[in-house]
């Protein structure tokens, strides 16, 4: 695995190609990260880099976060992130990370927090066909049947059923990177990633099958 970067979802626009056809972007502040930890097999068994984003005010860590950081000389900043690796070498503490860790039309993987959606029913939460809407039918968005009747007398765990959607951690795997703003720290990634504007995603290079 490569190390990754961290940064904030700013929203989605569209960007056009040289035969002016419309390609639909994520618009993502990545980065600056720093270096806060380089992890080897002597110290910790593992090769690892951690890297940290989002500078915050001091009151809002706790003095071993606040201790860890300066370490490596990094600002206050509210996340961390390990990337394992299997050299480290070419990484030093207080090392900053930005958007040009990417080049165009390189493959990442984005992981986030989906949108939540709260309690949701079973059409919405697993595409379930809704039934008649006649009058008298007493069956629109209804369950239906759930399980069997005196064998085994109960609902089997798993069962799709309405309950809370979305607020789960999700990847995206393969996604393009359009374009690359050094200067801004941005990149433009084809296609949607998970959750809302603002929120927190974990960009790294795509993983390859095949490859560790």
């Amino acid at each position: 695995m490569s190390v990754g970067i961290l940064g904030t979802k700013l929203g989605m626009t569209q960007i056009f190609d040289e035969e002016g056809r419309s390609i639909p972007v994520t618009v993502v502040q990545a980065g600056p990260c720093a270096v806060t930890q380089i992890k080897t097999k002597e110290t910790d068994g593992y090769t690892a880099v951690q890297v940290a984003y989002g500078e915050t005010r001091e009151k809002l860590l706790t003095k071993p976060e606040l201790g860890h950081l300066k370490k490596s000389g990094a600002t206050p900043m509210r996340h961390l992130r390990e990337y394992r690796m299997a050299d480290v070498s070419g990484f030093e503490l207080g090392q900053g990370l930005a958007a040009d860790l990417f080049s165009k039309d390189q493959l990442v993987d984005v992981t986030g927090t989906s949108i939540g959606r709260g309690f949701a029913g079973y059409q919405k939460r697993h595409n379930f066909r809704r039934g008649p809407m006649s009058h008298g039918s007493k069956n629109h968005r209804q369950p239906g049947s759930t399980g069997a009747g005196t064998t085994p007398g109960r609902i089997y765990p798993g069962k799709k059923m309405a309950g809370r959607m979305g607020g789960i951690t999700v990847t995206v795997r393969k996604l393009t990177v359009a374009q690359v703003d050094a200067e801004r720290n941005v990149l433009l990634i084809k296609g949607a990633v998970p959750g809302k504007a603002g929120s927190l995603l974990n960009i790294r290079p795509a993983t390859i099958v095949g490859q560790s």
